[in-house]
């Protein structure tokens, strides 16, 4: 039963990670999903200080919080401040995650949070932590990370037009009236969620290769979006189970397994998008000969 718990938690983090991150990827902003992931330690370290809790909606809204902060500064820091987009990510989110690490250490031995733990999480002890719903137990990571992927299809399904048209044509989004600044900001909230409720379960780290892998391997073999959210959706969830599988036979980490499988999907799709290019420019050759 505990494989299953953890390969339905890991699938259902993987599913909301490619959901987002394909808007991510499309916006070429996959490594803000990154720096969120890093500056979301200040919140998660002040909501512990406020409440006591680890764990729950003051996390997720402290954690939330600072990781909408982030894409703010960096947005200020790009538009207003003039500072590259690249190097604005990393001041911000270097700053934010040294800004969490100074609270921990400040604070000594209030506060019993371990940042490694934060970054690299652990799949495996899903199953230890327990919530009672009648006769039924069920991990409190799947409960919060199932909230969080109801939460994106959601707002995919209810603005998937508008998040569209603002990420392909901006301009043409504001020229017939969707607020770009709204659903950008929108986007980032979700994305700040997703990274909070996923790094108790999976760590921080995993999530950034999950944003970002099986978006990019379903943008290689599709480029009609309804069908890019589905491969990438796919790609995650064969990323979870694959990876445990693999974390078992070799011993591992299942994190780092399912790290590793988002990376050889990437490799055996850039193959088959090389194959299918050949394939159509000879059937092309032919074609023209005739």
């Amino acid at each position: 039963m505990d494989a299953f718990w953890i390969i339905l938690t890991g699938s259902i983090t993987a599913i909301a990670c490619a959901l987002a991150g394909t808007f991510l990827v499309l916006r070429k902003m996959s490594m803000l999903s990154d720096a969120i992931s890093h500056a979301v330690l200040p919140g998660i370290v002040s909501a512990f200080l406020l409440t006591g809790s680890r764990t729950g909606f003051p996390v997720l809204i402290g954690a939330g919080s600072v990781g909408l902060l982030s894409s703010f500064l960096i947005e200020y820091l790009h538009k207003r401040g003039r500072v590259q987009s690249d190097a604005s990510i990393g001041v911000t989110f270097t700053w934010l995650f040294a800004l969490g690490i100074i609270l921990i250490s400040t604070m000594g031995g209030n506060i019993d949070i371990d940042p490694d733990c934060v970054l690299y999480g652990e799949i495996a002890y899903v199953p230890l932590d327990l919530f009672s719903i009648g006769n039924i137990l069920i991990p409190q990571a799947l409960i919060s990370m199932g909230s969080v992927l109801l939460l994106t299809l959601i707002i995919i399904f209810i603005a998937f037009k508008e998040l569209t048209i603002s990420t392909f044509d901006p301009e043409h989004a504001q020229s017939i009236g969707i607020n770009t600044t709204m659903w950008h900001y929108i986007l980032m909230g979700c994305v700040s969620l997703i990274t909070v409720a996923a790094f108790d379960a999976v760590g921080a780290i995993i999530v950034v290769a999950l944003f970002t892998a099986p978006p990019s391997a379903a943008l290689l073999l599709s480029s009609r979006l309804s069908h890019v959210l589905i491969l990438a959706s796919l790609f995650g969830v064969i990323a979870a189970i694959a990876g445990y599988f693999l974390a078992i036979w070799m011993n591992g980490s299942i994190a780092g397994a399912m790290a590793l499988i988002t990376g050889i999907e990437v490799l055996c799709a850039i193959i088959i998008s090389r194959v299918k290019f050949q394939l159509h420019s000879l059937a092309k050759q032919k074609m023209i000969e005739i």
